[in-house]
């Protein structure tokens, strides 16, 4: 693997379909991804997995726990504790409580179901000490599976939703040509006492847990892949020497959504994330000699998640 020079092979086609109107841009849907951290050894690591190389796009790719808002979740009230869904709302920048609500159920649920830590407890000043084993498993298998929604899962453990304990990071959007996009909201939380991260998902094939500033040097060093809003929310990360010291920060942080461009410069794409420079990229043609993808930075990957 190169450094900078990654990208899905069809981006330049469809890029040049969307500019041509032959392409019509599909809409996002809403998900959510947590930054799960932990301090050791007076520093800040955080949890990360790596999409197996079988999967199509951005296999081998490390990211978070994350996935797709449930739509039951905008449905139906969730036992919960914290900012209330309408201070929520406010904060991630969508219309209603509810879609709030939906937000951050998949933060929590999501990383139930890939990390095996779950940011919930029986009051709305403690969290569950160990959700793994045996009945537990049973029904995050269930929750995987949509069997079982996220307000069903608290309700039959009689468990509140701890939505104090994450803190909203970043907001990216998929680039509009592709074919698959969405919203994502990146959230922080910190490692609950009593609780260990696993590898719970089938789309991973490993997962560590790294000093933001080590897996950075990685991608630098063209050994570890990742997409850019992964990068850039772990640069990020390297600010700050405990998790306590993340989820305050937490707070100020500009949730304005991040949306690649691409534009057409003669047989050339140009592709860029405004605020995000080392991601430009300078696609060459068919007819152009150079015969290789140019970058004006180290980026390695795609979409949004």
């Amino acid at each position: 693997m190169s450094n900078g020079q990654w990208y899905p092979p069809e981006w330049p086609d469809r890029i040049r379909a969307l500019a041509a109107g032959e392409l019509t841009a599909v809409a996002p849907r809403r998900a959510a991804t947590v930054m799960l951290l932990r301090g050791a050894g007076g520093t800040t690591e955080v949890h990360m997995l790596r999409r197996r190389t079988s999967i199509a796009f951005a296999g081998g790719a490390y990211a978070y726990p994350g996935g797709g808002v449930d739509p039951r979740d905008e449905q139906r009230p969730v036992r919960w504790a914290g900012p209330t869904p309408a201070e929520w709302a406010e904060r991630l920048g969508v219309a209603t409580p509810a879609e709030a609500r939906a937000v951050v159920c998949a933060a929590v649920r999501e990383t139930y179901e890939e990390a095996g830590v779950l940011l919930a407890g029986p009051t709305p000043d403690s969290v569950v000490g160990d959700p793994t084993g045996g009945d537990w498993e049973k029904a995050r298998a269930a929750l995987v599976a949509r069997e079982l929604s996220f307000a069903e899962f608290l309700d039959e453990r009689d468990l509140v939703l701890r939505s104090d304990l994450l803190g909203a990071w970043a907001r990216w959007i998929t680039p509009e040509f592709e074919p698959r996009r969405y919203d994502t909201w990146f959230f922080v939380a910190a490692l609950p006492e009593g609780q260990r991260a696993s590898n719970a998902s089938t789309e991973a094939d490993r997962t560590v847990w790294t000093r933001p500033a080590d897996a950075a040097a990685g991608y630098d060093r063209g050994e570890l892949l990742m997409m850019p809003p992964t990068i850039a929310t772990l640069r990020a990360l390297t600010a700050y020497d405990t998790p306590a010291a993340v989820l305050d920060a937490a707070r100020e942080q500009d949730l304005t959504p991040v949306l690649a461009q691409a534009r057409l410069d003669g047989d050339r794409v140009v592709l860029s994330w405004p605020g995000h420079d080392e991601f430009t990229k300078h696609v060459p043609g068919t007819a152009d000699p150079a015969g290789a993808p140019g970058t004006t930075g180290a980026s390695h990957a795609g979409g949004a998640v």
